[in-house]
């Protein structure tokens, strides 16, 4: 289940501390009003600890109950946005498997039916600190994301469970289109509904809007806050170097 509009909250001031930080360099990095922040695939136990304390407070202050730790699993990888240590946003992208995906538990039947066409993944453990108002870092985020589904992985399609109060702001900001109307999810006790969206939908998207933000006028989606084409571009050939 996957929480981001929240009343804003004091900042959680959760992190690693700066060599950590250091010793995974950011896979890019977002100048805000003269801030910058970088996204980072937590691939060590400091940045996954600061990963899991963020879902953690945002799902309990939420009243969602479940385990939110983040474990080294070879089948999701792991964002983080985060500025001089601190971790104030992160999701994992879960890739399909010989035990599939956490939304399978709820929704197999659906998901067995898409995979019939392509390869699958679900966007899971999305956290971001209210406290942070900025557009770009949940872009970001799914920006990221996408590259890691599209081309590092070839899936053709993203899943996200959400509660169904959330659900206009992914189909609306993100593309995303309901595909499985609202059922009990236990791992949260709280209901949800199961959206989808093709990335062939987010490379178009990517082309019309990417990089365009204040300037796409009429536009309300978080695409114009998605990096451009060419950024884009370095994005995939600097992951595709780190292997």
């Amino acid at each position: 289940m996957i929480e981001t509009l929240a009343p804003a909250i004091p900042s959680t001031g959760l992190g690693g501390d700066d060599s950590a930080q250091d010793d995974n360099p950011s896979i890019i990095d977002v100048t805000i009003n003269e801030r910058v922040f970088g996204i980072r695939a937590a691939d060590i136990d400091t940045q996954r600890n600061s990963a899991s304390m963020l879902i953690s407070k945002m799902y309990a202050w939420r009243g969602y109950s479940g385990n939110h730790q983040i474990g080294n699993d070879p089948n999701r990888i792991t964002l983080t946005a985060s500025d001089r240590g601190q971790v104030f946003g992160t999701l994992s992208l879960g890739l399909d498997s010989d035990i599939g995906l956490l939304a399978d538990q709820v929704f197999a039947d659906y998901i067995d039916t898409q995979r019939g066409t392509g390869k699958v993944c679900e966007i899971i453990k999305l956290a971001v600190d209210p406290a942070i108002k900025s557009k770009a870092v949940l872009a970001s985020l799914f920006h990221v994301a996408l590259i890691y589904a599209r081309d590092l992985n070839h899936c053709s399609h993203i899943f996200i469970e959400v509660n169904p109060r959330h659900r206009r702001f992914y189909e609306a900001m993100l593309g995303f289109q309901t595909v499985c109307e609202s059922r009990p999810n236990p791992r949260v006790q709280a209901p949800a509904v199961l959206l989808s969206a093709a990335t062939a939908f987010g490379t178009e998207q990517v082309a019309k809007w990417g990089g365009m933000q204040d300037k796409a006028v009429g536009e309300r989606s978080l695409f114009p806050w998605f990096f451009s084409q060419r950024e884009e571009a370095g994005i995939i050939n600097r992951l595709r170097a780190l292997g």
